[in-house]
């Protein structure tokens, strides 16, 4: 069995030894070890993975004994995460469908480790994708009116499927609090890196029109601050005034791809901690 723990608490002599001594004497062979201190809180973060060789391992036991021997201890906030359970993804979508296919892929090919149990969409427009991939497809429409009675349906799928984790692959309406606090650092947006220089619908547009020479785009997680949650991925492209604006639309659009992708990929693996509206990634 493998098994990837992650630790935060303050920053103190001899914890890591307590720590990978403790997994040690319960049987685990630590494969992975990465640890970073933020300097100005005293704050550490740790990132371990290990393989138990008895297959009959107790997660259970190893809870109990780890807050008996360390928790208090060292003052830590911890999990324990197994390979054996894949985490759940709720998908939500609007009308774009590449970041939606690019995901769909990954999945289909097994490059994303997680079970995805429907698609959630405020219009039919992409029904005919997830009928592809053989996923449920449920249409909610969000009005001004209906918003609230939209966000509890989609929180009875949410729970009724046990989701871990939420990834809005442009997902064109916002989010609100009602479903952010249910799943707190466990939404995940993908937006251009223009704002807040070009916000608004056509932002591309807007670019062009500047004469912008890089675009980008940030994969983060969703707070009830509009596009300002903690970041997780981000890349960027070079354009010129060669560019049209639908190569600077076609451009934008494949790097959202790959930094969401990206983004969902850092989160499955439990390679992210926020931590004051930030995030520790580690490699």
């Amino acid at each position: 069995m493998k098994t990837t723990i992650l630790i935060h608490c303050p920053d103190q002599t001899g914890i890591i030894c307590s720590v990978t001594g403790f997994v040690h004497s319960q049987g685990g062979n630590i494969i992975y070890l990465d640890q970073h201190v933020e300097k100005a809180s005293g704050e550490l973060f740790m990132r371990i993975e290990s393989e138990f060789l008895d297959a009959k391992l107790s997660v259970s036991h190893f809870k109990t004994q780890f807050d008996k021997e360390l928790t208090e201890k060292f003052k830590i906030k911890w999990s324990i995460h197994t390979d054996e359970t894949k985490p759940r993804m709720g998908l939500f979508v609007s009308k774009y469908n590449h970041c939606l296919y690019d995901l769909l892929s990954r999945f289909n090919s097994r490059e994303l480790a997680v079970d995805i149990p429907f698609i959630i969409s405020n219009h039919t427009d992409l029904e005919f994708v997830a009928n592809q991939f053989d996923i449920p497809y449920y249409h909610i429409p969000v009005t001004k009116a209906t918003k609230a009675e939209a966000e509890n349906k989609q929180l009875a799928l949410l729970e009724k499927y046990q989701i871990d984790f939420v990834v809005l692959a442009r997902y064109m309406q916002i989010v609100t609090s009602k479903i952010i606090d249910r799943y707190p650092n466990k939404i995940i947006n993908i937006h251009h890196s223009f704002l807040p220089a070009f916000a608004g619908a056509k932002p591309y547009h807007a670019a062009f029109k500047r004469g912008v020479k890089i675009i980008g785009a940030t994969g983060h997680y969703v707070t009830e601050e509009l596009d300002a949650g903690p970041i997780i991925a981000q890349d960027t492209t070079t354009v010129s005034h060669t560019n049209s604006i639908d190569d600077f639309i076609a451009k934008g659009r494949d790097l959202e791809k790959i930094v969401l992708s990206r983004a969902v990929k850092l989160h499955i693996q439990r390679k992210t901690m926020v931590y004051n509206n930030k995030t520790i990634i580690f490699s």
